[in-house]
């Protein structure tokens, strides 16, 4: 069996006299008749060291835009004086801008791919290469932005370009868009362990990771950073002092940064939206910014940027240096940290929102870094005698960087890992893994990720796409239970039980008593854990059949049980079964919990939600053609 056949292939067609190199690609793979796994492996391969390579030339093309603005335009300009400095900016948004009147636009961003990996249609083309050189030309001209945002989406391209020409399944195709992902991080920040596990929480969505799936990300993140080190060298991406441990008591400390972390997370998700309803001329008073042509905005933004780099240079760029010297220990005064806080938040919103090309990592590196500093020199400053059981500035900058970062994406055992193999330290991790861990909580308290198939992720409904999921919020359980659900009496055996289920072909099954009451709920899982057992023991069949025949349902079926009503939204049944693991929950009245009405099984739900989308989009044609009602009623 081939693992990548190509559509033509599976129709009565006469084939092409001249194969498209898609064509000739997936030939070539199935020629070799390898199994659907080491293809995947070679893919994987591939994807590693596409990416890998394709980060270093990202990595270079910066250098030389920045030698080049920096160098020899400035040297040129600079004897019209000090003021000159803010024309690199300038210069970078006006490239950008004509970039994007040439192109209008760069192609999807990580979310669209993602969506597209689930089902959803990839209305952009795919740019990799014209989305590099913009980014290129924004950071090396210095928009407030980050490398990483590119370095995955470069990954992330990659991936999804292979799947589109090989026709993969959806299946694969998300797999092979989060070894893109993962090589990308792991080969941008040096931290193949970070990325995999990005890969898996942010791309993937993964709430188990599969062995297959991990190999693969595995595999693509260890070949991109290997080549990353390679072209860029094997340095982490911050040379950082060694941390120290003070005290136990710092510890109340570390959580306290985190609740201020998580602060600082969602004033910098609120200023780039509002930002970017600025731009889109959204907000009253902004109305202007909106009619301007969009390719007019970068250079807009790179004129605000240059002017208050003229003061500030150190919100400048990509920010390593600054953070760097954070973490070095630096003089920074409370005073100048504050302001580099407050201004890098309102540049990079400005840099994302006019139009400039990046990614938004490093920026919430920056500002977890500088609260982080700032909040251990204003503890010193407020209480002396706890500044004395303190750890140095440093040790809350860290800290703060992986607080603010992990909040922001949501990811929080990306952050974690990846500040952990920048420090390389493991007397970090305690208090890391304590402030990430309520910044992430109280932002989502604030602002919760709204997506609609983390639940269903849960119990295993993942492959719901987002309409189906908005359907979920729509209809009652009702509608989407089995009416006749199986049952079986409570005085039952275990093996009777097991033949029966067997016979069925069901699942689940509600177990009742003499009077038809509900009194309890068996599955599968329950029946098989019972029936391995006594393979475990050392008893004679004989004795393991007596002791089988003696044991009725009653003894070994689900008495504690969560219910559904037949009234409420199905969205909030779904969610008491994520809460406890659950794959079904039986449907009863709310004045008796022992009348049956139904059960609800999740590949019931899965069902019912695909019929809906199918109705909903049959009843919008429908209403749009001028096709029968009649013909369809009677033809059926």
């Amino acid at each position: 069996m081939t693992l990548l056949p190509p559509s033509e292939l599976r129709k009565v067609t006469e084939q092409p006299i001249f194969p498209t190199p898609s064509t000739r690609l997936t030939q070539l793979i199935n020629g070799f008749q390898l199994s659907p796994e080491t293809v995947v492996l070679f893919l994987a391969l591939l994807i590693g060291g596409g990416t890998g390579m394709g980060v270093v030339t990202f990595h270079y093309l910066i250098e030389l835009i920045h030698h080049l603005m920096r160098e020899k335009f400035m040297g040129a300009i600079s004897v019209w004086g000090a003021g000159t400095f803010a024309c690199v900016p300038i210069l970078g948004g006006l490239i950008v801008g004509l970039m994007r009147w040439y192109a209008q636009d760069f192609g999807p961003g990580l979310s669209s791919m993602i969506a597209a990996s689930q089902g959803t249609e990839l209305k952009q083309q795919l740019r990799p290469v014209t989305k590099m050189l913009a980014a290129s030309v924004s950071l090396g001209s210095g928009a407030s932005l980050g490398t990483e945002g590119p370095s995955v989406e470069i990954g992330a391209n990659f991936g999804m370009l292979l799947s589109v020409i090989l026709k993969v399944s959806q299946e694969r195709q998300r797999l092979l868009l989060g070894a893109g992902a993962a090589a990308g991080l792991a080969a941008g920040f040096n931290a193949p362990i970070a990325g995999v596990f990005f890969a898996l929480e942010v791309v993937m969505g993964a709430t188990s990771f599969a062995t297959s799936a991990v190999s693969v990300v595995l595999l693509a993140a260890v070949v991109a950073a290997l080549i990353a080190q390679i072209g860029l060298g094997a340095q982490p991406a911050f040379d950082l002092p060694v941390y120290q441990v003070r005290s136990l008591l710092e510890l109340p400390l570390y959580l306290g940064l985190g609740l201020g972390a998580s602060l600082v997370s969602l004033t910098y998700a609120g200023t780039i939206r509002l930002a970017k309803a600025g731009f889109a001329g959204l907000i009253p008073g902004f109305g202007l910014l909106g009619r301007i042509p969009k390719p007019i905005h970068p250079l807009i933004g790179g004129l605000i940027l240059g002017t208050v780099t003229l003061q500030f240079p150190q919100i400048l760029g990509i920010g390593y240096e600054t953070i760097e010297a954070m973490l070095q220990d630096v003089e920074f005064s409370l005073q100048l940290l504050v302001v580099l806080l407050v201004l890098k938040l309102l540049m990079t919103a400005i840099s994302t929102s006019s139009g400039f090309v990046g990614g938004l990592f490093a920026p919430a590196m920056f500002l977890g870094a500088s609260f982080g500093s700032a909040y251990a020199k204003t503890v010193t400053v407020l209480f002396p005698a706890v500044g004395e059981l303190m750890a140095a500035p440093p040790a809350y900058a860290m800290v703060g960087m992986a607080a603010v970062l992990a909040a922001s994406v949501r990811a929080p055992l990306t952050a974690i890992l990846m500040l952990f193999e920048l420090t390389r330290d493991y007397r970090i991790v305690l208090p890391l893994m304590a402030a990430v861990g309520l910044s992430v909580w109280i932002t989502e308290q604030f602002k919760p990720n709204f997506n609609s198939n983390s639940n269903l992720q849960q119990i295993g409904l993942s492959e719901l796409k987002d309409e189906q999921a908005e359907i979920v919020q729509q209809i009652l359980v009702e509608d989407a239970m089995i009416r006749s659900p199986k049952k079986l009496p409570a005085t039952l055996g275990v093996l009777e039980a097991a033949l029966e289920m067997i016979r069925d072909r069901c699942r689940s099954a509600l177990v009742i008593d003499q009077a038809e009451q509900l009194v309890g709920i068996i599955s599968l899982e329950d029946i098989n854990r019972v029936l391995r057992l006594p393979q475990n023991h050392s008893h004679s069949a004989s004795e393991i059949t007596n002791n089988l025949a003696h044991q009725t349902l009653i003894d070994i079926c689900t008495t504690e049980i969560i219910y559904a009503w037949q009234d409420e939204l199905l969205s909030e049944a779904l969610d008491r079964m994520s809460l406890r693991g659950l794959h079904q929950l039986p449907v009863v009245t709310r004045d008796n919990q022992q009348y049956i009405l139904g059960l609800l099984e999740r590949d019931q739900v899965t069902l019912i939600c695909s019929l809906a989308v199918t109705d909903k989009a049959l009843q919008q044609y429908l209403a749009n053609s001028q096709w029968p009602v009649e013909k369809l009623t009677t033809d059926n």
